[in-house]
């Protein structure tokens, strides 16, 4: 199975890219993971609403470009949104193994920028995730997600994990 990380933005501080890198190397065993790291929009911290949305908008088709890239007949697209579907990690991981009984050969996991995701990602998405209601940072929510990924990969190899 190959697993895609869409972003928006770079991981900065060196704690989070060692945490990043960890994950990688423990997914390995299980799985292909590659993170693809889409160039951030700056704001003025005055812009207009529709500045911000024409950089939505921008972020927006430039995650579904990557996603038309990687094979999107392949892919099931998670957009990962607050509004979206929350699951038990469990349930996360019986998705991931019902995406590959139902004949697709990669998942893509969307993270958008500061402002969100455009309408037309979360549209063009299978499903929208949702880790919770609150706000997490881009970075440290980058590696909750590498995590759930791998706490799914050990329990549909029926591993022991800390529940």
């Amino acid at each position: 199975m190959n697993y895609d990380v869409i972003c928006i933005g770079k991981l900065k501080e060196k704690y989070w890219t060692e945490a990043a890198a960890e994950y990688a190397k423990r997914l390995g065993r299980f799985c292909k993971v590659t993170v693809w790291e889409l160039p951030e929009s700056r704001l003025a911290d005055n812009a207009s609403p529709a500045q911000e949305q024409a950089v939505k908008d921008a972020e927006g088709r430039a995650i579904l470009a990557k996603i038309e890239s990687l094979g999107r007949q392949q892919a099931f697209v998670f957009a990962l949104d607050p509004r979206g579907r929350e699951m038990r990690s469990e349930d996360f991981a019986e998705k991931l193994s019902q995406i590959v009984l139902n004949g697709k050969s990669r998942v893509c996991f969307v993270i958008g920028g500061s402002l969100g995701l455009s309408e037309d990602v979360r549209k063009a998405a299978d499903s929208l995730l949702s880790f919770s209601a609150m706000t997490f940072p881009h970075q440290l929510f980058r590696i909750m997600l590498l995590e759930q990924i791998y706490r799914a990969c050990k329990i549909n190899a029926g591993e022991k994990y800390h529940k």
